[in-house]
């Protein structure tokens, strides 16, 4: 049971009662007809890369520099936006993203294209991706654990439904129809959210860390309430109570599962919202400081660069100069 002073109630499973709000946000979708020999550069970036290949494969040369190959009719995401590069082969000379034309075919998606070099009139790679926010943090623990890269090849066998949305996709990518971009964009985000759905539920490739103290029958109903309220004036001694513990058993069963004390734990969830309200919501930072209940700009501006390594008024610049290079 939560504390009463608590405003959400919670399943009875921790993880799911973390996850419920996740959602990713499309933020920009790009539709590329590629002739061979062909290579594009994606730069890191905070939002995460989403790629659907709908005709002819092609090689993706991962963040750790390995190569792979890639076939029609798989995606792919990068949940973290690390920096990559999509290719017709292995070691073909590739172009950053920002450096293709593009025209507009709606809102948010956009069609590029480049001449290339081939002998032959045979259909090119032709490519589906995207940027997208996730409603959480960059800076969730839960983002934190996930692989650099996510296959949805990897988990079909796990997860009925990714083969319906991959036809569904391959169908829209090669018709042209009418629409068909922002039917794409909407398709790619129930994509992603099922890939890293079936991702967790499979144990998230590790039982240790965080999501081995989540699933704590004790500790994961205390994470899960101060995760689904990071606003609320939560208390060592509040916390304590939601567990049905004394004050100083708490802290130390907590402190040696976590791997933080409480306190710092709360401040941490905390500053990472409080990010996504500055960033994402645009809140002036006195409005932030107030929902959090600090008493003045500078206590809040304090906490926010210690967790967060940079002022709050230096973020949001810092941001939006990171999307601009981006492209």
């Amino acid at each position: 049971m939560f504390d009463r002073s608590s405003r959400i109630p919670i399943t009875g499973d921790p993880l799911t009662d973390i996850l419920r709000g996740l959602r990713l946000d499309g933020v920009e979708y790009g539709r590329f007809e590629l002739k061979e020999p062909w290579g594009i550069q994606f730069p890191a970036q905070p939002a995460a890369r989403f790629h659907f290949i709908g005709r002819k494969g092609c090689w993706l040369k991962q963040p750790s520099g390995e190569w792979v190959e890639i076939n029609a009719g798989d995606a792919i995401l990068l949940p973290r936006g690390a920096a990559h590069v999509l290719a017709s082969e292995p070691g073909a000379q590739a172009w950053p993203i920002h450096g293709y034309e593009v025209e507009e075919v709606c809102k948010d998606v956009y069609c590029m294209s480049n001449e290339g070099m081939s002998e032959c009139c045979r259909p090119g790679t032709l490519l589906f991706c995207g940027s997208m926010y996730f409603n959480l943090d960059g800076l969730h623990p839960l983002l934190g654990m996930m692989p650099d890269v996510m296959r949805t090849h990897e988990l079909e066998a796990y997860e009925p439904g990714i083969p319906h949305l991959l036809e569904s996709m391959a169908r829209e990518v090669t018709m042209e129809r009418v629409g068909s971009g922002g039917i794409l964009a909407r398709l790619a985000d129930v994509l992603a959210a099922t890939v890293i759905r079936s991702w967790v539920e499979r144990g998230c490739g590790d039982s240790s860390g965080w999501i081995a103290a989540v699933r704590d029958r004790d500790i994961g109903r205390v994470l899960a309430a101060i995760h689904l309220e990071p606003d609320h004036d939560w208390t060592v001694e509040s916390l304590a109570r939601m567990m049905g513990a004394s004050r100083s058993g708490f802290a130390e069963r907590f402190a040696t599962i976590v791997g933080e004390t409480p306190a710092r734990y709360v401040t941490q969830v905390r500053m990472h919202q409080a990010r996504q309200w500055l960033v994402r919501d645009r809140m002036k930072i006195s409005v932030v400081a107030a929902r959090l209940g600090y008493e003045s700009d500078a206590a809040f501006s304090r906490a926010f660069k210690r967790v967060i390594g940079s002022a709050p008024s230096h973020l949001r610049a810092e941001e939006q100069a990171d999307i601009r290079q981006a492209g």
